[in-house]
């Protein structure tokens, strides 16, 4: 017989590689999760602009829509891991909420506390430039974390504001602020085109007349620079 007394609080249950793995996991997840709250949910002096690190993150955490997972992986196999994190798109992409507004504030971290720290900025931010085409097709937006993260802030070249205690990478849905990080210059003309065209096909309903002039002109700019470096 089923148990229908949904009037007692009924816990999680644990089986005992559960609560293994459990206590390994929390002094990444505790780490990572301070980080969120006492850093990119709150202003920074060096920022260059009024608001907090990452202006999604404080309603992100009101909804609780926040969801970290650790990977256990030691191994330095990128193809590997490019496989977890693609997985983790695919589950992203599943998880509720799925549409409408409060579905922008949903994201997974994906944790890798057993990546040497050296290893990242090779690791981390080469399995993010790779995958990074295909996520933000898809409308997705795929950020990494690491100590040693050198990409410099958009409105302070001084901050390096992709710096966590935890190797990480993020997914979360694409909005409309994110047309800066689709048009920097280091990204060849190939990649920019790829970005533009998909941030106007998800973005090009709901970002503003301002917003879209400034990304049509950035695609047309790249459009421009493929051609010239073609006749090169």
């Amino acid at each position: 017989m089923k148990y229908r007394d949904h009037s007692i609080p009924i816990g999680q249950l644990y089986t005992t590689s559960d609560i293994k793995h459990l206590a390994s996991d929390l002094p990444a997840l505790k780490e990572t999760l301070d980080w969120v709250k006492n850093y990119l949910a709150r202003p920074h002096p060096g920022l260059g602009r009024s608001g907090t690190v990452c202006p999604f993150v404080p309603f992100a955490l009101k909804l609780n829509t926040i969801q970290l997972t650790v990977v256990h992986t030691r191994s330095p196999d990128a193809a590997g891991i490019e496989k977890i994190v693609s997985a983790y798109r695919e589950i992203f992409l599943n998880l509720e909420p799925r549409q409408g507004e409060t579905a922008l504030y949903k994201a997974i971290l994906i944790l890798f506390p057993y990546i040497p720290r050296e290893s990242a900025p090779i690791l981390i931010d080469g399995i993010q430039r790779s995958l990074k085409p295909s996520f933000v097709e898809d409308g997705l937006m795929l950020g990494e974390f690491h100590e040693l993260n050198d990409t410099p802030g958009l409105h302070n070249p001084e901050l390096r504001p992709l710096r966590s205690p935890v190797p990480m990478l993020a997914i979360r849905f694409m909005v409309e602020s994110d047309l800066l990080f689709l048009v920097r210059e280091i990204d060849p003309p190939h990649l920019r085109i790829r970005y533009l065209r998909a941030f106007l096909k998800h973005m090009g309903g709901v970002s503003s007349v301002a917003t879209l002039r400034l990304a049509n002109a950035a695609l047309r700019q790249a459009e421009n620079e493929e051609i010239t470096e073609q006749e090169v």
